[in-house]
């Protein structure tokens, strides 16, 4: 595996920076537009984008780019795809709700090498590059050794089309719900995996997410110890719709309560 060294770097300050600029407009948030009924973007967003995509594509000018507001850059003679979502958790922010952050990867060929979550209010920086382990601010994290879903306390989010169809969507939470010591949905993909990765989280569900949700998240995951599926059980990509995220010992006691209920729901 090629070493990523300048690429942990840019990202890392990338991320810091632009975390500092979103802190500096908490509160301050003057126009805010609907791209769906409850799936919002700011100046914030527009803001943290571009210091993010300036650092990169100064460093890297090379590569392509999959950005949340931005879109893709692609150039078909690059390998590497930076994965960048400059503000994950835009209606928490717009709300003065603190638990917001910034989400950079990067993919090589089909693969997730490198991963950067930076949560500003908090300042923890979490990150992860392939072969080399899971670090919050530089310290060493692995996933929980919670054994039973019954002790877990598990995250998940809820979809923007979820007024269209809570009939898929809120049986899934219920099972969840009834199974687990407790749950959480704070808003921000990219935290709760990170979440997970650290421990504070022992496992994590949600569907409908795109890849800038999901790609730093997921190295975090894989390099401290935990394991990734689809709803099915399928290996995961950003790509796929559907997240499942765990420690090594609840995975499939989660992944057995999601079945059940997308069994009941399609009968």
């Amino acid at each position: 595996m090629p070493d990523f060294t300048k690429e942990q770097l840019v990202a890392e300050k990338a991320a810091k920076r632009a975390g500092t600029a979103l802190l500096r407009m908490v509160g301050r948030i003057r126009h805010i537009r609907k791209k769906g009924p409850i799936d919002l973007v700011t100046e914030a967003d527009l803001r943290a984008e571009g210091i993010i995509l300036d650092a990169i594509q100064n460093a890297f000018p090379g590569d392509n780019i999959l950005s949340e507001e931005a879109g893709a850059r692609n150039s078909p003679a690059a390998a590497r795809t930076w994965i960048i979502d400059p503000l994950d958790g835009t209606t928490n922010f717009a709300h003065g709700f603190p638990f917001f952050a910034v989400s950079i990867a990067l993919r090589l060929e089909r693969e997730i090498v490198l991963g950067v979550v930076y949560i500003p209010t908090s300042r923890e920086l979490f990150e992860a590059s392939r072969g080399r382990g899971a670090f919050l601010n530089k310290r060493p994290i692995r996933v929980s050794t919670t054994a039973g879903i019954g002790d877990a306390l598990l995250g998940t989010g809820f979809p923007y089309d979820i007024h269209e169809r809570p009939e898929r969507i809120l049986p899934l939470f219920g099972g969840m719900i009834a199974a687990a010591q407790g749950v959480r949905r704070p808003g921000a993909a990219a935290i709760d995996l990170a979440y997970v990765a650290a421990g504070r989280l022992d496992g994590f569900w949600e569907e409908g997410l795109k890849p800038w949700d999901t790609a730093a998240g997921v190295i975090l995951v894989e390099e401290a110890g935990g394991v990734l599926s689809t709803f099915e059980g399928a290996p995961f990509s950003p790509h796929d719709n559907t997240i499942l995220a765990a420690n090594p010992f609840i995975h499939a006691q989660m992944l057995e309560i999601l079945r059940e209920k997308q069994v009941k729901l399609e009968k």
